[in-house]
């Protein structure tokens, strides 16, 4: 082997954590390279996409329920690329460790180590073998210092910060390395551990650890034979050891007996009489299913032949008490055929007496009842489906009230809850949690969900954790709704329908809503920081004072809104549509404009600072005050854009001044060079606030 003189001159220390760090490279890289080339297909990918590779799936869960992070689209679909690229994240760090474990058991280095030349052997000199290997490295070097930081991290109030726990996992990674500096042998806690030695297989004077002779030597006088003689008495093979608890028993032959004889004894009498109690419980529960059971035909048979309005809600109200299974069904069965509105009462109040356990029978109760209501509009079967969907809306809306936040996770996709108008009927579930439902493709159009809350902490009442509860309102209709106060952060709203809804101060941080629709509705003071609006409309809309900061908003409608002071601080608005929108006062500052369309909108008094407005569309805007410092503005369209409200005076006499304006430092400094269509009146007002243009008089 060819050995660089650095590497011999090096101390044995430097080498091993040069060592340890290449090996740590190399693992992370296996799986960190196939990450990124993997977003790098989902992102450019324009074919058919895939779900999620189950093991992916579940790998993604099980780390986030480990790290306590929240985890991402449960439906996620992505490029097949993809698919094969993150599968080799998991295989390839597998493989890489497993290989490099492998050489450090049978040869005693792997490749980084025999780079540097350590060697790790046993205190005979042989390699460790796969058993000490894995004590070594799985409980000695990762397993102890790792878990102990997971554990004080997860019981502490350092839970769910990551940077804590890898704070932690690193400290006592150097505390566990650092043991070697206080031992003889310069071993480290994993080399106590696996019982093994990291010496340098550089040196020239190293040689195996040979093991002691055990060996006594004596010299005994010439007391019985001339002269002296020496002789090697070599101890005396030990004798086969005893098992203790089989000889204790060799000697006590009654007293074993006489145990066993009460053993049995006790087994025999534990079993029969568990044998009766079993037998007991079984006959109980039969006597009691026996009884519900005549309870519930008796019940069924005075619903079937009992023609009195007030025998028959007794026994719909009887039935939500005797705790059957069978209840939910057939209050359901008994809701779709009945024609009096004073017995649809009783048995709405009896399904929500029975709770939660009815909402997935009520849920395709609900289903079917809008569609017999919309087939029956025009006829005289109008009022009566109109009135047996509000019941089941009613009862749904109660229970979800009732049992706001102990609900468990439920499915109410394509459920309808929306308001009606024969009889006009709205629903009310202002300030109730409802964080753990699926409410896809659900008809929520006019109701009052004022300050309800569809993102909560889960179990571990936390935020920001794996078991957050977070609602799915993906293609939901949600026209007219009021959600003043709302909380929708991180919620998925993909395709989702706001139009002409009140979202005024909601919170829709982080919320995911691609191709969703927010054209006129009202987001006065809404929090929208972070979200993933690709695509979003907001034609019309009322987006004043809100929070876009960060938001991606790329390829979305924006059109007419209004966005008075506004904040899109870093946004992706990139290619974004913004014509004859009002965003006076807004700040765009470090916000990506590329290819926007901001044509006749006005910017009066907008800030762009730093902004990329590359190749934008700024014909007829305002820009009265606007604010370009530091932007890139190449390429972009000045073409009629207003720089002063009014064109400036200019004398009648004879000899023309030059127009005054108001120097300001917003255009000082700002490269005009590359942009296009700018008239001489423009250029005139650039080059006197101190922007950059080839026509522009040197200073």
């Amino acid at each position: 082997m060819v050995r660089s003189h650095r590497l011999v001159t090096l101390p044995l220390s430097l080498r091993r954590v040069g060592a340890w760090a290449i090996e740590i490279t190399i693992v992370a890289a296996s799986a960190i390279v196939p990450l990124e080339l993997g977003l790098v297909a989902k992102t450019h990918h324009t074919g058919e996409l895939a779900p999620l590779n189950p093991v992916l799936s579940a790998t993604e869960e099980a780390i986030a329920e480990t790290l306590a992070i929240p985890i991402g689209d449960e439906n996620q679909q992505v490029a097949p690329l993809t698919n094969l690229l993150w599968s080799g994240a998991i295989v390839l760090p597998i493989v890489l460790a497993g290989s490099q474990l492998y050489l450090l058991a049978k040869t005693g280095s792997t490749l980084p180590k025999r780079w540097f030349g350590i060697q790790v052997t046993t205190a005979t000199g042989t390699p460790p073998g796969l058993a000490k290997v894995l004590l070594r490295e799985g409980v000695g070097r990762w397993g102890l210092p790792v878990g102990t930081a997971y554990l004080i991290w997860r019981y502490s109030g350092a839970f769910p910060g990551l940077g804590i726990l890898a704070s932690l996992s690193a400290l006592l990674l150097v505390g566990e390395a650092a043991i070697a500096l206080f031992d003889r042998d310069r071993r480290t806690g994993h080399d106590r551990i696996g019982g093994t030695y990291a010496i340098d297989a550089f040196s020239p004077i190293w040689q195996p650890v040979e093991p002691p002779l055990q060996a006594v030597v004596t010299e005994t006088a010439d007391d019985w034979v001339d002269g002296a003689i020496t002789a090697i008495v070599l101890p005396p093979e030990p004798l086969p050891r005893q098992q203790g608890l089989w000889l204790w028993m060799r000697h006590h032959p009654g007293t074993v007996l006489v145990g066993g004889s009460i053993a049995t004894v006790g087994l025999v009498l534990g079993t029969f009489v568990g044998t009766l109690l079993y037998i007991q419980g079984q006959a109980n529960d039969r006597e009691i299913r026996q009884q519900r059971d005549q309870m519930f035909l008796a019940i069924v048979n005075q619903l079937a032949t009992s023609d009195r309005l007030s025998e028959r809600q007794a026994a719909v109200l009887t039935l939500a008490s005797i705790d059957d299974p069978r209840s939910p069904a057939l209050l359901s069965d008994l809701l779709a055929q009945e024609t009096s509105s004073t017995m649809l009462d009783a048995i709405e109040q009896a399904l929500v007496s029975l709770g939660t356990e009815t909402l997935p029978a009520l849920r395709k109760l609900n289903q079917a009842m809008r569609s017999e209501f919309a087939s029956a509009q025009g006829t005289s079967q109008a009022r009566l489906a109109a009135l047996r969907l509000r019941t089941t809306q009613q009862a749904i809306a109660k229970i979800l009230t009732i049992y706001s936040g102990q609900l468990p996770r439920l499915d109410l996709s394509r459920i309808d809850l929306g308001q009606t108008n024969q009889p006009a009927f709205r629903l009310v579930l202002d300030q109730t949690d409802l964080s753990s439902l699926n409410f896809r493709s659900a008809r929520l159009a006019g109701v009052s969900l004022r300050g309800t809350r569809f993102y909560g902490r889960g179990k571990d009442d936390r935020w920001g954790t794996f078991d957050d509860a977070i609602a799915d309102l993906s293609g939901a209709e949600l026209k007219q709704t009021d959600l003043t106060g709302a909380i929708l952060s991180r919620v998925r709203l993909d395709r989702t329908n706001f139009t002409n809804a009140t979202l005024n101060k909601a919170d829709l941080s982080h919320a995911r809503s691609i191709a969703g629709n927010f054209s006129n509705a009202s987001l006065v003071g809404g929090n929208l920081q972070q979200a993933v609006l690709e695509r979003a409309s907001f034609t019309g809309a009322n987006l004043g004072n809100a929070n876009f900061s960060q938001v991606n908003l790329q390829a979305g409608m924006i059109s007419q809104a209004q966005a008075i002071a506004t904040n899109f601080t870093r946004a992706n608005l990139r290619q974004s549509d913004w014509r004859e929108a009002d965003l006076s006062r807004s700040n765009f500052t470090e916000a990506n404009l590329d290819n926007a369309d901001l044509s006749a909108a006005n910017l009066q008094n907008a800030n762009f600072t730093n902004a990329n407005l590359q190749n934008a569309n700024l014909t007829g805007a305002d820009l009265n005050g606007v604010n370009f410092s530091g932007a890139n503005l190449d390429g972009a369209d000045f073409q009629d854009a207003i720089f002063v409200p009014a064109p400036p005076v200019r004398s009648n006499q004879f000899i023309q001044t030059d127009p005054q304006y108001e120097v300001t430092a917003a255009l000082k400094g700002v490269d005009f060079t590359r942009v296009r269509n700018l008239s001489r009146e423009q250029v005139e007002y650039i080059c006197v606030q101190g922007g950059i243009y080839p026509r522009c008089p040197a200073p």
